[in-house]
């Protein structure tokens, strides 16, 4: 299957109402048209709201495969959740970059994601918190991706550059050690 970057997306750290308390959240990603510059840190124009989670180095960047939506969408149905039968847009997942032909099972840490302008290297899962409830509508999601496993991975960038939607991507394999799926599972049974 050909891999491919579908979408790139970016948000600003804003101030929402989650359960009944005001928090900062980027989650809110839109598409952005055009090349976006990808710098050690991040993509330019995005911000993360919580840095002691998301962010830095080894997380400069989140992924998540596209193959995902239709499960999240049957979920949301499901769960009755308002606008349940809206499609999911790129970024639902508060991911930076929708691809597809890269699923968990086969994204290892220090695998490189080698695009036209940059390369990025993948450094872990990433894990559901409260937020993430929020944006789905439903209070068990949270609980739905550790048990699926559909968690995405963060990025660190290698060679910083630019990314475009539409991009093929190369994966180019790490050391093999451990797969983020495998770090998923065994960080969730804890």
């Amino acid at each position: 299957m050909a891999r491919r970057l579908l979408s790139v997306q970016v948000g600003r750290a804003r101030s929402v109402s989650l359960q009944g308390r005001s928090v900062l959240s980027a989650y809110g990603k839109q598409p952005v048209a055009g090349p976006v510059c990808v710098r050690n840190l991040g993509l330019e124009g995005d911000e993360q709201a919580d840095l002691s989670v998301h962010g830095g180095l080894s997380k400069a960047v989140y992924a998540y495969p596209a193959e995902h939506y239709p499960f999240w969408r049957t979920v949301r149905a499901q769960a009755q959740v308002a606008g349940w039968d809206d499609t999911l847009p790129p970024g639902a997942m508060g991911e930076n970059l929708t691809v597809t032909g890269l699923l968990e099972g086969d994204a290892w840490i220090g695998d490189v994601l080698r695009f036209p302008r940059c390369e990025l290297v993948i450094s872990e899962p990433r894990f559901p918190c409260f937020k993430f409830e929020a944006a789905m509508g439903f209070r068990q999601s949270a609980r739905l991706m550790a048990q699926s496993g559909y968690c995405g991975f963060y990025l660190a960038v290698r060679h910083e550059g630019a990314l475009e939607a539409g991009e093929a991507f190369e994966l180019i394999p790490g050391p093999r050690d451990v797969s983020i799926a495998e770090l998923f599972a065994a960080r969730m049974k804890r």
